[in-house]
């Protein structure tokens, strides 16, 4: 492990100095040159604000969530901020060379960070399919895999498809989740994997679900909002949001206890269920789905946990071989998926009596007349397919590099549950 982080470290610093160069006008963003986003320049500057939400969300929300494993613990807080310090500067490069290659350099802004958050988030999700079986070096490589095919989704979805996913219900939650599960069915060992099903939940102090929660709740209206077009459509993003972290909240003390005999829920469980309802919304945040529509859309994302922990889960572990430790398919997968189904519905019924001036920052094409709105609606559509699928096949290509013989052995689990990286 310090042998390749040190090797990492100095690529990283070598690439750094070849190509990164500060941007001189506004930060770099994800927009195609061929769609009309004179509004990204509407948020020129720094914005610290928006790189601060974003990158205390990833650690804090992202980090964690995977704590609440008591077998693991503070462990795998400590491994998952190495993972996002390696993926935040991979990410900052293989998303220039994507993005912002100008004349042989990547022009690095704030946007750069916050894009790389996002990249980062994914990675962690990813991560928490497969927690505790792999050791802190296959996490590492597994970063350095996902950075590239999570760029390569976005590129497709953003840039050649114009699919307006801002918050990332797609190309955060969905791909992150299912890349995770198809490197975990690929990893399956069936002697070990029975050994470790049971996670301890209940045994770890809930005071890293408690902060994770809380800080959820403060700061996931400006994640989702951090990559919006600017105006009326951040304040959408940022309403529907929190609507929406309403309703998945109330939902949890609705279902919960019927399903499991709790009252009131664990803090983890509420931290489910916001998750969810995030991941829900992140795509049709800056789109019109009025306060009623996202307190709705968070009660049902809410629901899904839940569910999907007393229902699903068992069926994919015992079916499809499919270990999923922190429940990512539940909590990331299926909201994400949900998300995309409503983005979908929301880009069919949009209008310009309803949008005004707004369409032009939510929809470009469809305000230009190079769409109608049945056919971004169609592109949001396909845009599920083609991350369900990247993911799948990424993931199968990861799971199988990760499983060669020097690195198929995962950590014994007192070892990694004490410090992640080393001994009590």
């Amino acid at each position: 492990l310090s042998a390749l982080c040190f090797l990492l470290q100095l690529l990283t610093i070598a690439l750094f100095a070849a190509f990164a160069r500060y941007s001189p006008d506004s930060s770099p963003s994800l927009c195609s040159p061929q769609l009309n986003c004179s509004w990204r320049n509407q948020d020129s500057g720094p914005q610290p604000h928006r790189f601060r939400d974003v990158h205390l969300q990833a650690l804090l929300g992202f980090g964690l969530l995977v704590a609440f494993l008591s077998r693991y613990g503070p462990g795998s807080v400590a491994t998952s901020i190495l993972v996002a310090s390696v993926t935040v500067q991979w990410a900052v490069l293989i998303q220039g060379f994507f993005f912002s290659l100008h004349n042989g350099k990547i022009l690095v802004g704030a946007q750069s960070l916050v894009a790389a958050d996002f990249c980062a988030a994914a990675v962690l999700i990813s991560m928490g399919a497969v927690l505790g079986r792999l050791t802190p070096t296959q996490l590492l490589l597994l970063a350095l895999l996902g950075v590239p095919l999570f760029t390569l989704n976005e590129y497709l979805l953003l840039r050649l498809m114009g699919v307006s996913d801002s918050g990332g219900s797609l190309t955060v939650h969905t791909f992150g989740a299912y890349l995770g599960l198809a490197v975990s069915r690929v990893l399956h060992q069936p002697r070990r994997d029975t050994r470790t099903e049971q996670q301890d939940v209940g045994q770890q102090p809930d005071i890293f679900a408690v902060v994770g929660t809380v800080s959820l709740w403060v700061f996931w209206p400006g994640f989702t909002s951090a990559s919006t077009a600017g105006g009326d459509a951040k304040a959408w993003a940022v309403l529907n949001t929190y609507f929406s972290l309403v309703g998945s909240t109330v939902a949890t003390f609705v279902l919960l206890p019927v399903l499991c005999e709790e009252s009131p829920p664990r803090l983890v469980q509420i931290q489910d269920a916001t998750l969810a309802s995030a991941a829900a919304m992140a795509m049709a945040g800056e789109m019109l789905v009025t306060p009623f529509g996202a307190l709705a859309t968070g009660f049902l994302a809410g629901l899904i946990p839940p569910l999907g922990f007393r229902f699903l889960t068992p069926v994919l572990s015992s079916r499809l071989k499919t270990q999923d430790s922190c429940g990512v398919h539940n909590v990331h997968g299926l909201p994400g998926v949900l998300g995309a189904l409503l983005g979908t519905l929301l880009s069919a019924l949009a209008t310009a009596d309803a949008y005004g001036g707004r369409l032009e920052l939510v929809f470009p094409l469809v305000a230009q007349g190079s769409r109608t709105v049945v056919d971004q609606a169609l592109y949001q559509l396909c845009a599920l397919p083609v991350t369900l699928l990247l993911a799948a096949l990424g993931g199968c290509l990861t799971g199988a590099l990760l499983n060669v013989p020097g690195l198929r052995s995962a950590p014994h689990p007192p070892s990694l549950g004490s410090a992640g990286l080393g001994e009590v």
